[in-house]
C-alpha cells in the first residue's frame, strides 16, 4: 500500500521540478521588464536622457517584445517549444550583457531591443509549454507558475535595484544580473522533454510516449497517449486567416485580443515601471527609499499571485477575473483621487504606495495570470502557437503604447486624469468579461477544443 503513495509523491515532485524550470521563462519576463524602474533613475544622469528618451528606452524593449511575440508562434510550431525556450535563454543572456556593458546610447538601446525580443518569445512559449505538459485538474496552477515567476522576477529586479542604488554605475549591475536566471533556464531546459502534444502533431509518437512517461513518472500512459492522438486526428490543419474567417475561431480571437489589450490599458505596468519616479516626485526624494517602497509593491505582487494559484482551479477563471477587476477599478479610482488632491510628503507617498499595492494585488489575482492562462487554453492545437503569438503581440503593443505615452500624457492632463482613464478602461474590461469570457476550469485542452468549436 505504501508504494503507490511514494509513486504519487515522486510524480508530484518531478512535475513541480519541471514546472519550476520551465517557468523560469516568466522570471526573465518579469526581471527584464521590472528592472527598468530602477535603471531609469540613473540613465537620465549618465546618458543625459530627457523624458521622451526615457520613454523610448522603455518602449524599445516593448517593441522588441512585440516582434519576439510575433515570430514565437511560428518558431514554436516549427521547431518545438523546448528548443525555442533554449534559444530564448541564450538571447536573453546576450541582450542583458550588451545593455549592461554599453558605452553609448545606441548600444544601450540595442541591448534592450534584443532583451525585449527574448522577453516576447518567452511570454508566448512559456505558458504554451506549461499548458501542454500538465493535466486538466492542475493546469490553472501550473500555467500560473509563469505569472508567479513574472512577479518574482519583478520583485527580484526591485531588490537588485535597491542593492545597487547607491553605486554610480549601479544600473550596469541591474541590467547585467538578468543573465543569471537565463543561464539557469538554458541549463535546466536540457533535462526537460518536448511537449507531448507537439511531438504527436509531428508524428513522433514514440517520443511523445517517452515524454509522457517522464512527465507522469509512470509507464502507464497508453490511455492519455491515445486521447492525445485522437485529439490531434480530429484537428485539421488551419491557416492563420481562419482566426478571422471562421466565426467560432473569430470569437475566441476577440476574447484573447480583448484581454490582451485590457491587461495593459488598465495601467499595471505604469505602476511597475514608473513607481519609483512617481514616488520621488511625490515626496520620497531618495532613490533608495523610492525603490524600497516599490519593492514592497513587488512583494505584494508575488504573494497575490500565489493566492491566485490556490483558487484558479477551484473558483474558476471567470469568477476570479471579475472579482479582481472590480478591486482594480476601485483602487484606480482611489489613486486618481489621491493625485487630483495633490497629496505630497510622507502622507501622500504612503497613501499612494498602499493604494498601488492594493491595485497590484487585485491584478495579480485576476487579469495578470488569467490572460496568459486563457490564451493557452482556448485555441485548437493546430493553431494554438500562432494564435497565442498574435494575442501576445497585441499585448506587447498595448504595453508599448501605454508606457511610451505615459509621461507625455501626465504632462498634458495630469496624473489624476490619467489614472481616471485607466479606471474607465477597467470598467470596460468588466463589461467585456461579463459578455464574452468563458469558464474553462477542469476541462482538458481537447475537451475545451471540442466545446468551443461547437459554439453556435
Amino acid at each position: 500500500m505504501l508504494q503507490p503513495e511514494r509513486s504519487v509523491k515522486h510524480q508530484d515532485w518531478r512535475f513541480v521540478l519541471i514546472a519550476v524550470i520551465a517557468g523560469l521563462g516568466g522570471l526573465l519576463f518579469g526581471y527584464g521588464t521590472g528592472v527598468v524602474a530602477g535603471v531609469l533613475l540613473f540613465l537620465a544622469h549618465d546618458f543625459q536622457l530627457n523624458g521622451t528618451m526615457q520613454g523610448l528606452f522603455v518602449a524599445v524593449a516593448l517593441a522588441g517584445a512585440a516582434l519576439g511575440a510575433a515570430i514565437s508562434g511560428l518558431l514554436a510550431d516549427r521547431w518545438g517549444r523546448r528548443r525555442v525556450l533554449l534559444a530564448t535563454a541564450a538571447l536573453f543572456v546576450f541582450g542583458s550583457l550588451l545593455a549592461a556593458l554599453a558605452n553609448s546610447v545606441a548600444l544601450l538601446f540595442l541591448g534592450r531591443a534584443f532583451l525585449g525580443l527574448a522577453i516576447g518569445v518567452a511570454s508566448t512559449v512559456t505558458p504554451l509549454y506549461l499548458a501542454e505538459i500538465t493535466t486538466p485538474e492542475r493546469r490553472g496552477a501550473i500555467v500560473t507558475i509563469n505569472q508567479l515567476y513574472i512577479s518574482i522576477g519583478i520583485f527580484i529586479s526591485y531588490g537588485v535595484d535597491l542593492l545597487f542604488s547607491d553605486l554610480g554605475s549601479g544600473w550596469r549591475w541591474m541590467l547585467g544580473l538578468g543573465a543569471l536566471p537565463a543561464l539557469i533556464l538554458f541549463v535546466g531546459m536540457w533535462i526537460l522533454p518536448e511537449s507531448p502534444r507537439w511531438l504527436i502533431k509531428q508524428g513522433l509518437i514514440d517520443r511523445a510516449e517517452s515524454a509522457l512517461q517522464y512527465l507522469r513518472s509512470t509507464t502507464q500512459v497508453a490511455e492519455e497517449l491515445e486521447s492525445l492522438q485522437q485529439g490531434n486526428a480530429n484537428t485539421q490543419r488551419m491557416a492563420l486567416r481562419s482566426l478571422f474567417n471562421n466565426r467560432k475561431l473569430r470569437r475566441l480571437m476577440i476574447i484573447a485580443v480583448g484581454l490582451a489589450v485590457f491587461q495593459q490599458v488598465t495601467g499595471i505596468n505604469i505602476v511597475l515601471y514608473y513607481a519609483p519616479k512617481i514616488l520621488q516626485e511625490t515626496g520620497l526624494s531618495s532613490p533608495f527609499m523610492a525603490i524600497l517602497a516599490t519593492g514592497g509593491i513587488g512583494l505584494v505582487n508575488v504573494l497575490a499571485t500565489i493566492i491566485s494559484m490556490r483558487f484558479l482551479d477551484s473558483l474558476g477563471r471567470r469568477k476570479l477575473l471579475l472579482w479582481g477587476l472590480w478591486g482594480m477599478l476601485f483602487s484606480l479610482l482611489g489613486l486618481s483621487l489621491e493625485f487630483l488632491t495633490n497629496l505630497q510628503g510622507a502622507l501622500g507617498a504612503t497613501l499612494i504606495v498602499l493604494t498601488s499595492a492594493v491595485f497590484v494585488a487585485f491584478f495579480a489575482m485576476s487579469l495578470g495570470p488569467i490572460f496568459w492562462l486563457l490564451i493557452s487554453e482556448i485555441f485548437p492545437l493546430a493553431i494554438r502557437g500562432r494564435a497565442m503569438s498574435l494575442a501576445t503581440v497585441i499585448n506587447w503593443l498595448s504595453n508599448m503604447l501605454v508606457a511610451g505615452v505615459f509621461l507625455d500624457l501626465v504632462g498634458a492632463i495630469g496624473r489624476g486624469a490619467t489614472f481616471l482613464i485607466y479606471a474607465l478602461m477597467t470598467f470596460l474590461a468588466i463589461l467585456f468579461t461579463l459578455k464574452l469570457v468563458p469558464e474553462t476550469k477542469g476541462l482538458s485542452l481537447e475537451e475545451i477544443e471540442r466545446q468551443f468549436i461547437s459554439i453556435p
